[in-house]
Order: structure tokens, then C-alpha cells, then sequence
């Protein structure tokens, strides 16, 4: 169920920041990214934002980063949107990548901040507008400054708005503030990027989530959403609650989300596989504790 009062999002709302499943070898493995596509969208994730950071992005090669939208767009067709993934610290290379992603079958791209360069606002603002020049495709904006050292204000972002292809952002920045500022001055379609956010920012506005932790818990994570929009606003807070075990199990244990994810999934006997170097898998101890979260999130 959607809420009538709130504009349609561009992306979907239950967007998984999908895991990139690779064989043993740790090639890509198209046929299991194609089977975690159709699980999580059967389960309720109208979105998939594919090689972003949970996908390990800064391993993917570009030739895997198209292959996987083709792979995943094979295997849902139109039941779900599909957001590429295309930022990097160089203009010139992101630009390639979002026109490659358009002929891939993607629905739209996902630009992350130049990270490492740190560029100043005026230029920050202007690779995002060569980007989203580039191709026919929307753009989300990804602003998290913890991994880029570089925050997308809430003036840049206001000024980006005018473009007509930059219609949304993926929230990592932990203003809280600074984003309301921004959804009272724009039509951007802002999603959580933080699993822990997901009921709190959509109460304010929000247009969804981008989760990690929807790759165990799909249905759940939508269930959050649709109970805020069915006005069942204490179950939506309750789901969210039960949820904070695993989202700080996965998400904020001192280990990357696309190791803990990965565990949970193999774990649990879904398409993962290795993470790659210089990513090192969960212990054997960390597992028993993702699955234990896991066990009593989905039970209770």
C-alpha cells in the first residue's frame, strides 16, 4: 500500500543495496546475482541499487559493473527499478560509466561524492551536473561524507535541484537537520542510506530507504514502509525497534556491511560468495552472531 499524499518516488521506496555475488573463485557470478534479484524482489524490494558500496564498487571492474545490470535486469525485468552504481573520484571516468550503465538497461545512476580529492563545493557541484549531462538517465545523488571526507551541503544540494535529471539522494550524511532543510526547499526524493533511519526520515518526508539490511530481510525492511503508509504507525515504530539488533550486527559492528551481509547470506544458503581483497570474510564466530540476530529479529 502506497500513501496517496506522498508524490510517487522516482526509484521505487523498499530500494536493497544489493551484495554483488561472486563464485568461489571470486569472479562474478551473474547466474546467483540474477537469483538474489528475483528473491529480494519477490520479497518485497521495488528497487536495487546494484555496484554500489554494499556491491564493492571499488573492485568491480567496468566491463563486471555493466554485466551485472544486464544480469539482474534479465532476471527481474520491470518489476523492479534498477540504479547503477557510477560514481568514482574522476569526472571523465564517471561520466563513462553512467553512459555505459544507460546501455546496460538501467533505470537510473547512483553518484557518490569524489572521494579522497576532496574538491570544494563549486566543483563538487559542477562534476554533478557533467554527470548527469551525460546520459538520459535520473540521477540519485550519494552524499556520505564518512567514506568521501567530502559533505554534499544542504546549499549545494539545493542549487543541484534545478537539474532535471538530479531528482533524489541517498542519505548517509547523519545531519538529520540538514536534510529536513533540504526536503523543505526541494522536490529532491531522499532515501535513508541508514538502516537505523529508515522509519525516522520517512515520518519527515522521505521517499524511502536504500537498505543493506534488506538483503537478509527484505520483506521486513518494506513492511516498515507500508505500515507507516497503512497509518499503522506503532507497528512501523515496532518493526523498526526489533530491527536494531541486526542493523547494528550488520552495520555498525566494526566490520563492512558487504563482509556481514555476505556472511548472513551464505549463512542462510542465498547467492554471496567471497568478498574481495582487501575485504577479508567474517569469522566463523561473527556468523553465529549475525545468525543469532537474524534468528530473533525474524521470530519474534
Amino acid at each position: 500500500m502506497t500513501n496517496p499524499d506522498r508524490p510517487a518516488p522516482p526509484f521505487g521506496r523498499a530500494l536493497c543495496a544489493m551484495v554483488t555475488p561472486f563464485t568461489p573463485t571470486g569472479a562474478l557470478d551473474r547466474d546467483g546475482a540474477g537469483l538474489l534479484a528475483e528473491r529480494l524482489v519477490t520479497e518485497g524490494c521495488d528497487g536495487l541499487v546494484l555496484g554500489g558500496t554494499t556491491g564493492e564498487s571499488p573492485t568491480l571492474t567496468d566491463a563486471e559493473k555493466a554485466e551485472l545490470v544486464r544480469a539482474v535486469r534479465e532476471a527481474v525485468g520491470p518489476r523492479a527499478t534498477i540504479v547503477a552504481a557510477v560514481g568514482t573520484f574522476d569526472t571523465r571516468h564517471t561520466v563513462e560509466l553512467a553512459r555505459a550503465a544507460e546501455k546496460a538497461g538501467a533505470d537510473g545512476t547512483l553518484v557518490v561524492t569524489p572521494y579522497y580529492s576532496r574538491p570544494p563545493q563549486d566543483a563538487l557541484e559542477a562534476h554533478f551536473r557533467e554527470v548527469a549531462d551525460a546520459s538520459g538517465l535520473p540521477v540519485m545523488l550519494y552524499d556520505i561524507p564518512g567514506r568521501t571526507g567530502t559533505r554534499i551541503e544542504p546549499e549545494t544540494m539545493i542549487r543541484l535541484a534545478d537539474h532535471p535529471r538530479i531528482v533524489a539522494v541517498k542519505d548517509c550524511s547523519y545531519d538529520f537537520l540538514g536534510t529536513q532543510k533540504v526536503l523543505a526547499r526541494t522536490e529532491l526524493a531522499y532515501y535513508t542510506g541508514c538502516d537505523e533511519h529508515i522509519l525516522a526520515l520517512y515520518a519527515v518526508g522521505a521517499a524511502g530507504c536504500v537498505s543493506t539490511v534488506a538483503n537478509v530481510v527484505p520483506r521486513e525492511v518494506a513492511d516498515i514502509l507500508a505500515a507507516f503508509d497503512a497509518g499503522e504507525t506503532a507497528r512501523a515504530a515496532r518493526i523498526q525497534r526489533r530491527a536494531t539488533p541486526l542493523i547494528e550486527a550488520t552495520t555498525a559492528a566494526g566490520l563492512p556491511g558487504t563482509v556481514t551481509t555476505k556472511a548472513l547470506l551464505n549463512a542462510l544458503g542465498h547467492p554471496a560468495g567471497p568478498v574481495r581483497p582487501p575485504l577479508r570474510p567474517a569469522t566463523p564466530e561473527t556468523t553465529t552472531q549475525l545468525l543469532a540476530r537474524h534468528t530473533e529479529f525474524t521470530t519474534t
